[in-house]
């Protein structure tokens, strides 16, 4: 009886682990006939499990989908890393998911083995999150799930869409992937009236179905997605655009500067590209000199101008200061003096 539980639950591993199996791939898996398998499935969806068969040679075993949830069996690697991903997830911007991620996590700590539990609290307590502030946007699971299966499926998008002004339109697309970055959540798909890809805020759709019909996938429109959404929504989206050189390593840089901020691009061993965009060169200024960092103008030629007509009104800013505060100190002196003589 053990042994039958213990293959039970190897079977269902393999079921879990891949979209399809043969039963001869099972039976040699198992080790045992193929009319065990066919056994073993049944005992199976007597649990509960709605293991699906297909018929014929290029048939097999796959498990589909029931009305409840039914137990999953995780590996360590793989119950560390849900559990770790329970513990961050309350930050990442999702309505909600934070009581959600809780009440997971604690049912998935209470079954957890104690050398596993041991490894989640050292992934927890020796880890510091890079976090920027709070989130600024969330977005209720639901539509974020609406959004992941439409790319999934293949299927047309229809929703409403505000832009920074709060004004809506409705848009039809074709969507690719969502991708997350800075607690915030974008959609790349293409847009069928402007006829072109764009990255849309998630927190700004409200869905507006129905959708479809399906269409066949386009070519991504770039093979780093993370790279292109950074660039659309921290660069390309702006009127003026620049390229300075941070004289500090890639990595330091890094981790000062935001995804939402700009690009970097490694140039050689103490020094990286940052690439960035902002309102006008004025605000430019502001946006390059916040960063704390030295650095030197690549282009616009421009923006060095504007660096210099900032520098030369900072300094006037600060004679005068210098000339009050010398004011100010003599006349504080001046009663002394007098009441002295």
């Amino acid at each position: 009886m053990l042994e039958t539980s213990a293959r039970l639950l190897r079977l269902l591993s393999l079921l879990q682990a891949h979209r399809e199996w043969s039963g001869a791939d099972l039976a040699d898996r198992l080790g045992v006939t193929p009319r065990t398998v066919r056994r073993d499935v049944d005992r199976l969806r007597e649990l509960g499990y709605p293991v699906h068969a297909s018929p014929g040679t290029g048939g097999g075993y796959q498990l589909g989908v029931g009305a409840e949830m039914p137990p999953l069996l995780l590996d360590d690697d793989e119950a560390v890393a849900v559990a770790v991903g329970l513990r961050t997830a309350a930050g990442q911007g999702i309505e909600g998911i934070g009581e959600t991620s809780v009440r997971a996590l604690a049912k998935l700590e209470q079954v957890l083995p104690n050398r596993l539990r041991r490894r989640v609290g050292a992934l927890n307590a020796f880890t510091v999150p890079l976090l920027r502030g709070p989130a600024v946007s969330t977005v209720e699971p639901e539509i974020l799930t609406e959004l992941a299966h439409a790319c999934r499926d293949n299927e047309r998008l229809r929703f409403e869409y505000r832009d920074h002004g709060g004004s809506a339109t409705r848009r039809v697309v074709e969507p690719h992937r969502l991708v997350c970055t800075e607690r915030r959540w974008y959609l790349v798909a293409w847009d069928l009236d402007r006829a072109g890809w764009r990255t849309f805020r998630v927190d700004r759709i409200t869905p507006r179905p129905p959708h479809g019909p399906r269409f066949a996938p386009r070519p991504a429109p770039a093979d780093d997605l993370a790279a292109y959404v950074s660039k659309g929504v921290s660069t390309t989206v702006y009127a003026t655009q620049a390229v300075v050189r941070l004289l500090v390593p890639l990595a330091e840089a890094a981790q000062r500067i935001s995804p939402s901020v700009g690009t970097l691009e490694a140039e050689g061993a103490d020094t990286c590209l940052l690439r960035t965009g902002a309102a006008s060169l004025e605000v430019m200024v502001i946006h390059v000199t916040l960063l704390g960092l030295e650095f030197e103008v690549i282009e616009p030629a421009e923006l060095t101008d504007h660096l210099r007509s900032a520098r030369d009104l900072m300094s006037r800013a600060l004679e005068r200061s210098r000339r009050t505060q010398g004011d100010a100190d003599r006349t504080r002196e001046t009663p002394s003096e007098s009441g002295a003589a």
